[in-house]
C-alpha cells in the first residue's frame, strides 16, 4: 500500500521587482537571465547538486519574443544546470507559478519526483502583456454566443467588483496606501530572500514600492479604464480603478525549492514549510477576479480547516477591490491579510507572482512565529489557485 509523501518547501528566493517599463531597473535584463539567476542561487544557497533536480516547473504568461517557446528550460540551461535536468513552462495566467508549486507538490506526493523547483518569470518591460495575441481572435465565435458581449479585460472586471460589492474609492485608496506602507516597513526583513541579479547589481530592494504614498495622493489620480461602450453594457460601473489602486507592470523572477520530507532529511536540509493543501477553481469569467473566494473555501475544506485556523493570508493585489471584497466575503480582518504589503506595492510580474507571494508568505510565517498561511490568486478567465502551507 502506498504511503503518504510529504512535500516540503526547503527554500524560497526571488529577484527584487523592477518597474515593467523602459528604463526600469531590470528592463535591460533578458527574462531568461532573471530566472536563471534565481535558479542558480537556489541550488548554491542550499549546496544542492543541481543534477538531483528531477524537474523545474516554471510559470510565464506572455510566451512571445524573448519569453517564447519554453523559457524555463532555457533558464535551466543558462543557469548551468546539467543537461539532464528537464523543465517545462505552464500558463494559468497570473497564477502560473502558484500552479507550478501545486504541480511540484503533487509530483512529490505521488512519488513521481523527489526534488522539484517551482518558479516563474515575467519581463513586462521587454515582453508587453498581450503581445502573444498580436491582434488575433483568441476566443473564437462560441464564446460570445455563450457570453453575450464577449469576455472583458481585467480592469473592467475590477470595476464590476467595485460596483457589485459596493466598494467606494476611498476604501480602495486607503487599502493601496497601506500596501506601500507595509512593504516599505518590511524591506529589510525580506532582504535575505532576495537575489541580486548579475546584470542589475544596484537593485537591492523592490523598485515598485513607494514609501511616501498617501491616500490624498492616490485620490488625485484619474480612473484608468473609462470606456463608453462598456458603460452601456455595465451601467452600474462608476469608474474607480486607477494606477494607484492597481498593481504596476513589473519585471521579476522567483523560485521555490521543493522536496519530499525524506529527501530533505537525507540531504541534511531543513524545510521552511510544508504544503498542507492545494485547490484550483473556475468561476465567472466576466467578474473574473473573484474566484479567490470559492478557491479559499475549497482549499480550507480540503484541509479540514476554517478561516479562524489560518494565521496569515496572502491575496494577490492585482487590483485593490479583489482583496477588499475577499475580506468582506470571508470576514477576515486586514491585520491578517498581506501583512507585509502586496502586489500594489511589490509588483505583479505575472508569471512570477505566485512564487513571489510564496516567498513573502514563508518569510511572514517565520517572522511572526505563525503556523498556517493561505495564498490565493485571481486569474484571467475566472480561475483561482489557493494553497495552504504550514511552517515547519
Amino acid at each position: 500500500m502506498a504511503t503518504h509523501r510529504e512535500a516540503v518547501i526547503v527554500d524560497v528566493l526571488r529577484t527584487p521587482a523592477g518597474k515593467g517599463k523602459p528604463g526600469g531597473a531590470l528592463s535591460h535584463v533578458h527574462p531568461v537571465h532573471l530566472l536563471a539567476d534565481v535558479l542558480k542561487a537556489l541550488v548554491d544557497r542550499n549546496a544542492l547538486n543541481p543534477a538531483l533536480v528531477d524537474d523545474v516547473i516554471g510559470g510565464c504568461v506572455t510566451k512571445a519574443g524573448e519569453q517564447a517557446i519554453n523559457p524555463t528550460r532555457t533558464a535551466v540551461l543558462a543557469a548551468g544546470f546539467p543537461l539532464s535536468v528537464p523543465a517545462t513552462t505552464i500558463d494559468r495566467q497570473c497564477g502560473s507559478s502558484q500552479q507550478a508549486v501545486h504541480f511540484a507538490a503533487h509530483a512529490i506526493q505521488a512519488g513521481a519526483a523527489d526534488v522539484v523547483i517551482a518558479c516563474g518569470v515575467e519581463s513586462m518591460s521587454r515582453v508587453p502583456m498581450h503581445s502573444d495575441a498580436q491582434g488575433a481572435d483568441h476566443v473564437g465565435p462560441r464564446i460570445p454566443e455563450r457570453f453575450p458581449g464577449g469576455l472583458i479585460g481585467q480592469g473592467l472586471s475590477a470595476e464590476l467588483i467595485c460596483a457589485r460589492w459596493g466598494l467606494d474609492r476611498a476604501e480602495l485608496d486607503e487599502f493601496s496606501a497601506t500596501s506601500h506602507q507595509r512593504a516599505a516597513a518590511s524591506q529589510e526583513l525580506f532582504r535575505p530572500d532576495l537575489v541580486t541579479v548579475a546584470e542589475a547589481p544596484d537593485l537591492t530592494t523592490d523598485e515598485t514600492v513607494r514609501p511616501t504614498t498617501t491616500v490624498e495622493g492616490l485620490a488625485a489620480l484619474n480612473p484608468s479604464f473609462v470606456d463608453e461602450k462598456a458603460a452601456g453594457r455595465f451601467p452600474e460601473i462608476d469608474w474607480k480603478i486607477t494606477p494607484g489602486n492597481s498593481s504596476p507592470l513589473s519585471d521579476g523572477a522567483a523560485g521555490v525549492l521543493m522536496m519530499s520530507a525524506d529527501k530533505a532529511e537525507q540531504l541534511g536540509l531543513s524545510p521552511r514549510a510544508r504544503v498542507h493543501a492545494t485547490a484550483v477553481v473556475g468561476d465567472d469569467p466576466i467578474v473574473m477576479l473573484m474566484g479567490v473566494v470559492p478557491a479559499t473555501r475549497a482549499v480550507l475544506d480540503r484541509a479540514g480547516l476554517t478561516v479562524d485556523d489560518i494565521d496569515l493570508f496572502e491575496v494577490n493585489e492585482a487590483f485593490a477591490p479583489v482583496p477588499v471584497a475577499w475580506m468582506n466575503d470571508l470576514k477576515v480582518e486586514h491585520e491578517r491579510l498581506n501583512v507585509h504589503g502586496g502586489a500594489i506595492a511589490l509588483g505583479h510580474p505575472l508569471g512570477a507572482s505566485g512564487a513571489r507571494i510564496m516567498t513573502t508568505l514563508v518569510g511572514a510565517l517565520e517572522h511572526h512565529g505563525a503556523r498556517y498561511g493561505l495564498q490565493t490568486m485571481c486569474e484571467w478567465g475566472g480561475m483561482a489557485n489557493a494553497t495552504i502551507i504550514e511552517r515547519v
